[in-house]
Protein backbone atom coordinates (compact mmCIF):
# COMPACT_ATOMS: atom_id res chain seq x y z
CA UNK A 1 0.00 0.00 0.00
CA UNK A 2 1.38 3.13 -1.01
CA UNK A 3 2.38 6.01 1.56
CA UNK A 4 0.16 8.69 2.69
CA UNK A 5 1.06 12.09 4.09
CA UNK A 6 2.35 14.91 3.00
CA UNK A 7 4.94 15.52 0.21
CA UNK A 8 8.13 16.72 1.36
CA UNK A 9 10.81 18.61 -0.91
CA UNK A 10 14.09 18.28 -0.16
CA UNK A 11 17.56 20.43 -0.99
CA UNK A 12 20.58 19.37 -0.71
CA UNK A 13 23.90 21.63 -1.24
CA UNK A 14 26.36 21.05 1.31
CA UNK A 15 29.25 20.25 -0.97
CA UNK A 16 29.29 19.93 -4.88
CA UNK A 17 25.83 17.98 -5.18
CA UNK A 18 22.56 20.13 -6.04
CA UNK A 19 20.33 17.48 -4.74
CA UNK A 20 16.68 17.67 -4.34
CA UNK A 21 14.58 14.87 -3.84
CA UNK A 22 10.53 14.38 -3.36
CA UNK A 23 9.32 12.10 -0.68
CA UNK A 24 5.90 11.02 0.85
CA UNK A 25 6.38 9.37 4.24
CA UNK A 26 9.01 6.45 3.40
CA UNK A 27 8.40 6.51 -0.29
CA UNK A 28 11.04 8.16 -2.71
CA UNK A 29 8.83 9.98 -5.41
CA UNK A 30 11.76 11.81 -7.10
CA UNK A 31 15.62 11.93 -6.93
CA UNK A 32 17.13 14.55 -9.31
CA UNK A 33 20.93 15.12 -8.80
CA UNK A 34 23.42 18.00 -10.53
CA UNK A 35 26.89 17.56 -9.82
CA UNK A 36 29.77 19.72 -10.02
CA UNK A 37 32.54 16.93 -9.74
CA UNK A 38 33.83 17.91 -13.57
CA UNK A 39 34.84 21.42 -12.48
CA UNK A 40 36.63 20.61 -9.48
CA UNK A 41 38.38 17.67 -10.76
CA UNK A 42 41.36 19.47 -12.25
CA UNK A 43 41.86 21.47 -8.88
CA UNK A 44 42.07 17.75 -7.20
CA UNK A 45 39.73 19.01 -4.65
CA UNK A 46 36.06 21.03 -4.41
CA UNK A 47 36.82 24.45 -5.15
CA UNK A 48 33.76 25.90 -2.30
CA UNK A 49 33.69 29.67 -4.91
CA UNK A 50 33.01 27.42 -8.12
CA UNK A 51 30.44 24.69 -6.32
CA UNK A 52 28.47 27.61 -4.83
CA UNK A 53 28.28 29.20 -8.36
CA UNK A 54 27.27 25.67 -9.69
CA UNK A 55 24.71 25.27 -7.13
CA UNK A 56 22.99 28.86 -8.56
CA UNK A 57 23.12 27.77 -12.11
CA UNK A 58 21.48 23.99 -11.20
CA UNK A 59 18.77 24.82 -8.20
CA UNK A 60 15.90 25.62 -10.42
CA UNK A 61 16.48 23.14 -13.42
CA UNK A 62 17.28 20.08 -10.57
CA UNK A 63 14.29 21.09 -8.63
CA UNK A 64 11.78 21.30 -12.03
CA UNK A 65 13.41 17.86 -12.77
CA UNK A 66 12.51 16.65 -9.52
CA UNK A 67 8.58 17.50 -9.75
CA UNK A 68 8.66 16.64 -13.64
CA UNK A 69 9.51 12.68 -12.50
CA UNK A 70 7.37 12.63 -9.33
CA UNK A 71 4.53 13.72 -12.07
CA UNK A 72 4.07 16.95 -9.27
CA UNK A 73 3.59 20.37 -10.06
CA UNK A 74 5.06 22.86 -7.09
CA UNK A 75 1.82 23.14 -5.88
CA UNK A 76 1.34 19.62 -4.19
CA UNK A 77 4.46 20.48 -2.18
CA UNK A 78 3.51 20.12 1.66
CA UNK A 79 7.44 21.19 3.43
CA UNK A 80 9.96 22.33 1.91
CA UNK A 81 13.33 20.80 4.06
CA UNK A 82 17.03 22.06 3.21
CA UNK A 83 19.93 21.01 4.07
CA UNK A 84 21.50 23.89 6.78
CA UNK A 85 24.69 22.65 7.77
CA UNK A 86 27.15 21.28 7.98
CA UNK A 87 29.37 21.96 5.02
CA UNK A 88 30.43 24.85 2.87
CA UNK A 89 29.38 27.63 3.75
CA UNK A 90 28.83 29.37 0.60
CA UNK A 91 27.16 26.40 -0.77
CA UNK A 92 24.53 25.71 1.97
CA UNK A 93 23.89 29.61 1.80
CA UNK A 94 22.59 29.02 -2.20
CA UNK A 95 20.35 25.83 -0.55
CA UNK A 96 19.02 27.78 2.35
CA UNK A 97 18.08 30.83 0.47
CA UNK A 98 16.46 28.40 -2.68
CA UNK A 99 14.23 26.46 0.29
CA UNK A 100 13.43 30.26 1.63
CA UNK A 101 12.28 31.57 -1.57
CA UNK A 102 10.12 28.32 -2.23
CA UNK A 103 8.62 28.31 1.47
CA UNK A 104 7.46 32.00 1.87
CA UNK A 105 6.00 31.95 -2.33
CA UNK A 106 3.82 28.51 -1.89
CA UNK A 107 3.15 29.20 2.09
CA UNK A 108 4.56 25.76 3.13
CA UNK A 109 6.51 25.40 6.14
CA UNK A 110 10.60 25.26 6.50
CA UNK A 111 12.89 22.33 8.03
CA UNK A 112 16.28 23.13 8.16
CA UNK A 113 17.78 20.17 8.58
CA UNK A 114 21.13 18.10 9.63
CA UNK A 115 22.93 17.08 6.69
CA UNK A 116 24.68 13.79 9.08
CA UNK A 117 21.33 13.04 10.31
CA UNK A 118 19.86 12.78 6.93
CA UNK A 119 22.75 10.63 5.84
CA UNK A 120 20.80 8.53 8.11
CA UNK A 121 17.23 8.84 7.60
CA UNK A 122 17.32 8.30 3.86
CA UNK A 123 17.95 4.49 4.81
CA UNK A 124 14.49 4.16 5.47
CA UNK A 125 13.73 4.81 1.81
CA UNK A 126 15.09 1.51 1.04
CA UNK A 127 14.94 -0.54 4.04
CA UNK A 128 11.83 0.82 5.65
CA UNK A 129 11.77 2.28 9.61
CA UNK A 130 15.46 2.17 11.64
CA UNK A 131 15.87 -0.35 14.53
CA UNK A 132 15.81 2.13 17.84
CA UNK A 133 18.44 2.46 18.31
CA UNK A 134 20.55 2.01 16.02
CA UNK A 135 24.55 3.14 15.20
CA UNK A 136 25.36 4.82 12.87
CA UNK A 137 28.90 4.73 10.80
CA UNK A 138 28.97 8.34 8.68
CA UNK A 139 32.07 8.35 6.28
CA UNK A 140 32.50 11.11 3.10
CA UNK A 141 34.52 13.50 2.17
CA UNK A 142 33.93 15.85 5.20
CA UNK A 143 33.11 13.37 7.79
CA UNK A 144 34.05 10.22 9.63
CA UNK A 145 31.70 9.91 12.52
CA UNK A 146 30.05 7.28 14.69
CA UNK A 147 26.24 7.98 16.20
CA UNK A 148 24.09 6.53 18.33
CA UNK A 149 21.03 7.22 16.92
CA UNK A 150 17.76 6.83 19.41
CA UNK A 151 15.55 8.28 17.00
CA UNK A 152 16.44 10.32 14.07
CA UNK A 153 13.86 12.98 13.86
CA UNK A 154 14.48 14.10 17.53
CA UNK A 155 17.63 12.55 19.40
CA UNK A 156 21.53 12.13 17.32
CA UNK A 157 24.17 11.37 20.08
CA UNK A 158 27.98 11.84 18.66
CA UNK A 159 30.17 8.92 20.49
CA UNK A 160 33.26 9.35 17.98
CA UNK A 161 34.54 11.85 15.28
CA UNK A 162 37.26 11.96 12.95
CA UNK A 163 40.25 14.18 15.01
CA UNK A 164 41.79 15.51 11.68
CA UNK A 165 41.09 13.92 8.02
CA UNK A 166 37.71 11.96 7.17
CA UNK A 167 38.00 8.61 5.40
CA UNK A 168 36.98 9.95 2.05
CA UNK A 169 39.25 12.93 2.09
CA UNK A 170 42.12 10.02 3.01
CA UNK A 171 40.99 8.26 -0.28
CA UNK A 172 41.01 11.28 -2.65
CA UNK A 173 44.44 12.33 -1.15
CA UNK A 174 45.98 9.13 -2.05
CA UNK A 175 44.69 8.80 -5.26
CA UNK A 176 46.42 11.60 -6.37
CA UNK A 177 49.80 10.09 -4.95
CA UNK A 178 49.01 7.17 -6.82
CA UNK A 179 48.08 9.35 -10.04
CA UNK A 180 44.17 7.83 -10.01
CA UNK A 181 41.39 10.46 -10.91
CA UNK A 182 39.57 12.35 -8.59
CA UNK A 183 36.98 12.19 -6.21
CA UNK A 184 39.32 9.08 -5.22
CA UNK A 185 37.09 6.67 -3.78
CA UNK A 186 35.94 4.79 -6.93
CA UNK A 187 39.45 4.36 -8.25
CA UNK A 188 41.13 3.07 -5.59
CA UNK A 189 38.29 0.51 -4.87
CA UNK A 190 38.23 -0.35 -8.94
CA UNK A 191 42.69 -0.87 -8.76
CA UNK A 192 42.25 -2.30 -5.29
CA UNK A 193 40.65 -5.31 -6.77
CA UNK A 194 43.43 -6.24 -8.63
CA UNK A 195 45.45 -5.79 -5.37
CA UNK A 196 46.85 -7.75 -2.01
CA UNK A 197 45.67 -5.91 0.87
CA UNK A 198 48.09 -7.23 3.45
CA UNK A 199 51.13 -6.18 0.59
CA UNK A 200 52.01 -3.42 2.61
CA UNK A 201 51.64 -3.07 6.39
CA UNK A 202 49.84 0.13 6.80
CA UNK A 203 49.27 1.54 10.37
CA UNK A 204 46.01 1.57 11.86
CA UNK A 205 45.10 5.44 13.35
CA UNK A 206 43.97 5.34 17.31
CA UNK A 207 43.76 1.96 17.61
CA UNK A 208 46.11 1.62 20.83
CA UNK A 209 44.91 0.56 24.17
CA UNK A 210 44.71 4.49 25.57
CA UNK A 211 43.48 5.70 22.51
CA UNK A 212 39.66 7.02 22.18
CA UNK A 213 37.26 4.13 21.41
CA UNK A 214 35.64 5.81 18.87
CA UNK A 215 37.41 8.72 17.58
CA UNK A 216 39.66 8.22 14.24
CA UNK A 217 42.58 9.79 12.33
CA UNK A 218 43.46 8.99 8.69
CA UNK A 219 46.32 11.86 8.76
CA UNK A 220 48.87 9.56 9.80
CA UNK A 221 48.29 6.45 7.04
CA UNK A 222 48.17 9.37 4.42
CA UNK A 223 51.34 10.44 5.29
CA UNK A 224 52.98 6.77 5.35
CA UNK A 225 51.41 6.11 1.79
CA UNK A 226 53.18 9.76 0.84
CA UNK A 227 56.22 8.24 2.55
CA UNK A 228 56.00 4.69 1.05
CA UNK A 229 55.59 5.63 -2.67
CA UNK A 230 58.70 8.61 -2.41
CA UNK A 231 60.76 5.66 -1.09
CA UNK A 232 60.40 3.35 -3.91
CA UNK A 233 60.43 6.16 -6.19
CA UNK A 234 63.85 7.73 -4.84
CA UNK A 235 65.24 4.05 -5.24
CA UNK A 236 64.02 3.86 -9.22
CA UNK A 237 61.31 1.01 -8.46
CA UNK A 238 58.01 1.37 -10.16
CA UNK A 239 55.39 1.34 -7.70
CA UNK A 240 52.79 -1.90 -7.10
CA UNK A 241 49.47 1.20 -7.46
CA UNK A 242 46.95 -2.05 -7.02
CA UNK A 243 49.10 -3.08 -4.34
CA UNK A 244 49.10 0.15 -2.33
CA UNK A 245 45.65 1.38 -2.83
CA UNK A 246 44.24 -2.63 -1.62
CA UNK A 247 46.40 -1.95 1.59
CA UNK A 248 45.68 1.43 2.29
CA UNK A 249 41.84 0.56 1.65
CA UNK A 250 42.35 -2.19 4.03
CA UNK A 251 43.88 0.01 6.56
CA UNK A 252 41.10 2.49 6.27
CA UNK A 253 38.24 -0.46 6.20
CA UNK A 254 39.92 -2.08 9.29
CA UNK A 255 39.47 0.82 11.66
CA UNK A 256 36.06 1.74 10.74
CA UNK A 257 34.21 -1.42 10.88
CA UNK A 258 36.32 -2.92 14.14
CA UNK A 259 35.70 0.35 15.81
CA UNK A 260 31.76 0.40 14.73
CA UNK A 261 31.35 -2.87 16.00
CA UNK A 262 32.95 -2.17 19.25
CA UNK A 263 30.51 0.49 20.03
CA UNK A 264 27.62 -1.41 18.48
CA UNK A 265 28.75 -4.00 21.78
CA UNK A 266 29.85 -1.71 24.12
CA UNK A 267 26.24 0.56 23.88
CA UNK A 268 24.32 -3.08 23.86
CA UNK A 269 23.43 -2.11 20.14
CA UNK A 270 21.99 -5.01 18.07
CA UNK A 271 22.17 -2.54 14.25
CA UNK A 272 24.64 -0.48 12.66
CA UNK A 273 24.13 1.43 9.65
CA UNK A 274 26.84 2.63 7.38
CA UNK A 275 25.91 5.91 5.00
CA UNK A 276 28.10 8.70 3.55
CA UNK A 277 30.03 8.47 0.00
CA UNK A 278 32.48 6.18 1.45
CA UNK A 279 29.83 3.72 1.56
CA UNK A 280 29.48 2.99 -1.41
CA UNK A 281 32.89 1.59 -1.19
CA UNK A 282 32.28 -2.61 -2.00
CA UNK A 283 35.53 -3.49 0.43
CA UNK A 284 33.83 -1.56 3.64
CA UNK A 285 30.51 -3.33 2.72
CA UNK A 286 31.74 -6.42 2.27
CA UNK A 287 34.17 -6.71 5.50
CA UNK A 288 30.81 -5.23 7.57
CA UNK A 289 28.77 -8.04 6.37
CA UNK A 290 31.63 -10.25 7.84
CA UNK A 291 32.09 -8.82 11.17
CA UNK A 292 28.14 -7.92 11.59
CA UNK A 293 27.48 -11.56 11.10
CA UNK A 294 30.20 -12.41 13.59
CA UNK A 295 28.76 -10.29 15.65
CA UNK A 296 25.09 -10.85 15.74
CA UNK A 297 24.51 -7.33 14.68
CA UNK A 298 22.10 -6.20 11.76
CA UNK A 299 23.84 -4.10 8.74
CA UNK A 300 21.89 -1.63 6.68
CA UNK A 301 23.53 0.01 3.81
CA UNK A 302 21.80 2.02 1.49
CA UNK A 303 22.49 1.30 -2.75
CA UNK A 304 25.26 3.72 -3.47
CA UNK A 305 23.20 6.06 -4.95
CA UNK A 306 21.62 7.07 -1.35
CA UNK A 307 24.74 6.89 0.02
CA UNK A 308 26.39 9.69 -1.79
CA UNK A 309 25.33 13.37 -1.03
CA UNK A 310 21.11 13.58 -2.60
CA UNK A 311 17.94 15.52 -2.14
CA UNK A 312 16.03 12.07 -0.99
CA UNK A 313 18.29 12.04 2.44
CA UNK A 314 17.14 16.11 2.84
CA UNK A 315 13.20 15.26 2.01
CA UNK A 316 13.50 11.60 4.01
CA UNK A 317 14.73 13.54 7.56
CA UNK A 318 12.41 16.47 6.49
CA UNK A 319 9.57 13.72 6.28
CA UNK A 320 10.28 12.20 9.59
CA UNK A 321 10.54 15.08 11.41
CA UNK A 322 6.94 16.35 10.24
CA UNK A 323 5.95 12.79 11.11
CA UNK A 324 7.30 13.61 14.68
CA UNK A 325 5.11 17.22 15.12
CA UNK A 326 8.53 18.83 15.59
CA UNK A 327 7.84 22.80 14.59
CA UNK A 328 9.07 23.88 11.53
CA UNK A 329 11.98 26.31 10.62
CA UNK A 330 11.56 29.96 10.88
CA UNK A 331 12.20 32.03 7.71
CA UNK A 332 15.27 33.68 8.98
CA UNK A 333 17.49 30.28 9.99
CA UNK A 334 20.90 30.94 8.58
CA UNK A 335 23.44 28.36 7.04
CA UNK A 336 25.40 26.55 9.81
CA UNK A 337 28.73 25.22 8.68
CA UNK A 338 29.06 24.14 11.96
CA UNK A 339 25.93 22.70 12.59
CA UNK A 340 26.57 20.05 15.25
CA UNK A 341 24.80 16.48 14.96
CA UNK A 342 22.82 16.94 17.95
CA UNK A 343 20.27 19.85 16.15
CA UNK A 344 18.66 17.25 14.16
CA UNK A 345 16.63 20.70 13.15
CA UNK A 346 17.97 24.20 13.05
Amino acid sequence: MADRGPVVLGIETSCDETGVGIVRGRTLLADALASSVDSHARYGGVVPEVASRAHLEAMVPTVRLALDRAGLRLSDVDAIAVTAGPGLAGALLVGVAAAKAYALALDRPLYGVNHLAAHVAVDELEHGPLPEPCLALLVSGGHSSLLLVPDVATDVRPLGATIDDAAGEAFDKVARLLGLPFPGGPPIDRVARDGDPAAVAFPRGLTGKHDAPYDFSFSGLKTAVARWVEARQRAGEPVPVADVAASFQEAVVDVLTAKAVRACRDHGVDALLIGGGVAANSRLRRVAEVRCAGAGILLRVPRPGLCTDNGAMVAALGARVVAAGVAPSTLDIPADSALPVTRVLL
